[in-house]
């Protein structure tokens, strides 16, 4: 009896230490590069990321690059510091992810579908991807950090 009780308190602990909110992807993230980081907050009930740092290598006679690639002519003159690049993730808590949002990468000036789940609490993984079809993407991991 001594065992089932000390089985059941042991994964019952495990499981508290892999519970999971919809609020726990907010913070301040590296990107894959760590280039730049991203704030991830909740805006109007869904989740969005916003760059609000690009390392000074980065940055073009001390300013931060344009959103020169842009497919909107009218917004190739904005920074991409503070330009927000992810958009419209709704928590999703029977599959534990954060799904139905976008991606936006100023590098290339396109946006994708995207879906981002938790490893642990301090890694992000991300999956862009086209058509609707999520075998159509990218993955990238981003890591948590402070500003």
């Amino acid at each position: 009896m001594k065992k089932l009780l000390v089985s059941c308190f042991l994964i019952a602990c495990f499981s508290m230490g892999y519970a999971q909110s919809a609020d726990d992807i907010t913070g301040i993230w590296w990107n894959d590069v760590k280039t730049s980081k991203i704030k991830v907050e909740k805006k109007d009930g869904k989740y969005i990321g916003t760059i609000v740092y690009i390392i000074p290598e980065k940055l073009i006679n001390g300013v931060p690059a344009k959103d020169d690639k842009n497919p909107n002519v009218a917004l190739r003159s904005r920074p991409v510091l503070n330009l927000q690049i992810l958009g419209g993730l709704v928590y999703n808590s029977s599959d534990k992810e954060w799904a139905g949002g976008s991606i936006y990468d100023p590098k290339v000036g396109k946006t994708y579908d995207c879906y981002v789940w938790l490893e642990g609490k301090d890694v992000l993984q991300l999956k862009g991807f086209v058509a609707g079809i999520r075998m159509l993407g990218r993955k990238s991991s981003w890591t948590r950090t402070t500003l």
